[in-house]
């Protein structure tokens, strides 16, 4: 019996040993990790860029190093803004990125109604401004009232294609011109601008519109961009002289608008005057061009209103709001040769 007990005892001390020795050498050893060396990202050939100077504690980058083609610019007319956190340093280390534009991209010209002596009044101290004044005063001086970067109140409830609020994106250049008086029959009767004025306008606008890459669509009078309550600069203002001798905004091409005109004279146009679908062409391709205006098929006091502003701009030596065939001619001129993007 005890010889039996011995047999089983050292049978479980063997078996035992052996479950350890397995279990031993089944034990996990975690590898000591290797330390693999960082790679660097791969760096383009990029061009170094020009640094940002300073001076007096200023910070001005004046340089473009965008695609152009691609309507961007990196240019700052100024001194660059930056912020200045409590207990942080901001670095322009990798200053500037390529991907900026900017912000002003409409040049709205408007008449003060107002002699010089008020027109600065009003627009220095009262709740109205512009960025710049054209006197009258026959001198070479040209007045700056707002700082381009700054927003200016001279454009209000106003509208151009897919744009709003113009005030948010526009530069304003009043012009010193005592705007208009009414005759007898109510008509408006102009006052003209001075030669000295009229190049003045031409350079600054040039200038501005050259930095800010302002298309010749988005230079505009404020009757362009408020029909329906402002006539300013009015009739008088040479918007064609300005295109002829400075290339500075929108025209028609002579032929395209004889080829709309024998169209329309050909093809009886009293008759479909007052038709629904003809007023609701013209609406149509008066909002295409670029006014904002509500599509009614009615010649209503808005339409009126916009033809009007539209007759100020284009085709000056008639304004009596009325779509006659060579009003019509211009517009589908227009539009061809500025179609909406």
């Amino acid at each position: 019996m005890r010889k039996t007990l011995y047999i089983i005892g050292l049978s479980v001390a063997v078996f035992s040993c052996t479950s350890q020795r397995n279990a031993k050498k089944r034990q996990y050893i975690p590898k000591t990790p290797s330390v693999q060396p960082k790679t660097t990202a791969k760096t383009t050939d990029e061009k170094p860029k020009p640094k940002v100077s300073t001076e007096h504690g200023v910070d001005f980058f004046t340089t473009n190093i965008a695609d152009a083609t691609k309507n961007d610019n990196t240019a700052s007319y100024g001194s660059i803004v930056s912020a200045k956190p409590v207990g942080y340093k901001v670095v322009k280390d990798y200053f500037p990125a390529i991907a900026q534009n900017f912000r002003q991209r409409y040049l709205i010209l408007h008449y003060t109604a107002l002699p010089d002596d008020k027109s600065i009044t009003v627009l220095t101290q009262q709740a109205v401004s512009a960025h710049y004044l054209v006197n009258n005063t026959g001198d070479n001086e040209i007045y700056q009232l707002v700082d381009e970067n700054k927003r200016a109140y001279h454009a209000g409830i106003s509208a151009w294609r897919t744009d709003k609020n113009l005030n948010d994106t526009s530069i304003g250049i009043e012009i010193v011109n005592t705007g208009y008086i009414t005759d007898a029959s109510g008509k408006r009767v102009f006052a003209p601008f001075d030669e000295a004025q009229i190049k003045k306008v031409a350079a600054l606008v040039k200038d501005i519109a050259t930095r800010y890459q302002i298309p010749a669509t988005n230079i505009l009078a404020h009757s362009d961009i408020a029909p329906t309550r402002k006539q300013d600069p009015g009739p008088l203002f040479p918007w064609k002289r300005l295109y002829d001798e400075y290339q500075i905004g929108m025209w028609y091409d002579d032929a395209a608008k004889q080829n709309y005109y024998d169209l329309a004279v050909s093809t009886d146009f009293p008759s479909k005057y007052n038709d629904s679908t003809f007023i609701f062409n013209v609406q149509t391709q008066l909002q295409k061009f670029g006014y904002a205006l509500d599509l009614s098929g009615k010649w209503d006091d808005a339409t009126k209103k916009t033809i009007e502003a539209f007759q100020y701009h284009f085709r000056p030596q008639n304004y009596d709001g009325i779509m006659d065939p060579e009003t019509y001619a211009i517009l589908q001129a227009l539009v061809l040769k500025y179609p909406l993007k």
